[in-house]
């Protein structure tokens, strides 16, 4: 976990120039890529490109999806970030193969640190694995990696790391069962 020295709660922890790329974002993402339909989903990656994100493959990125800093993103092939599905990157948010981000999911990668008056900024990484579906409304904490072929169901609350092959449920997450293999002819 990274803290961010602040000098107060109201203190920006982000320099002008971080700001000024977040404000440039918004608008451009606002204005250039939010009202386009899905077939124009290479527009958008060339956008996110543009802004810094880590770009591998083809991935989706819905044109609802929310996306705070790019430079923080890393999408790999075939990923899907859904629709109204918030990437808050205040840190980095890497999203592997053929992963799916379901609709209106959060993965949070801020908190606080609620003992120091300053509340200041602490981000950790959020690493989403290969073949992982975060169900829809599912919250990620801030440093929480879920492994390769995991489910996250529909509005868990994740607090802890996923191991791979697991299937996790409700409020905090936990294990309901092993993921099975999908052995089809």
């Amino acid at each position: 976990m990274k803290t961010f020295a602040q000098t107060s709660a109201y203190a920006s922890p982000w320099t002008l120039r971080e700001r000024l790329g977040m404000l440039l974002w918004e608008a451009c993402w606002g204005l250039l890529c939010r009202w386009t339909p899905k077939p124009l989903n290479r527009w958008r990656l060339f956008w996110l490109r543009r802004f810094g994100a880590k770009i591998h493959g083809y991935p989706f990125v819905h044109q609802r999806a929310r996306i705070q800093i790019p430079w923080n993103l890393t999408l790999h092939d075939r990923a899907c970030l859904g629709d109204r599905a918030n990437a808050y990157t205040l840190g980095e948010i890497e999203i592997g193969p053929r992963a799916i981000i379901a609709q209106e999911a959060y993965l949070c990668t801020g908190t606080h640190d609620l003992n120091d008056p300053n509340l200041p900024l602490q981000v950790a990484k959020i690493t989403v694995g290969a073949d992982v579906f975060i169900g829809a409304r599912a919250f990620l904490m801030p440093g929480v990696t879920v492994g390769d072929r995991a489910v996250v169901g529909a509005c868990a609350v994740v607090i802890r790391h996923v191991k791979a092959d697991t299937v996790v449920t409700g409020n905090p997450a936990t294990v309901r069962r092993k993921r099975q293999a999908n052995t089809a002819p």
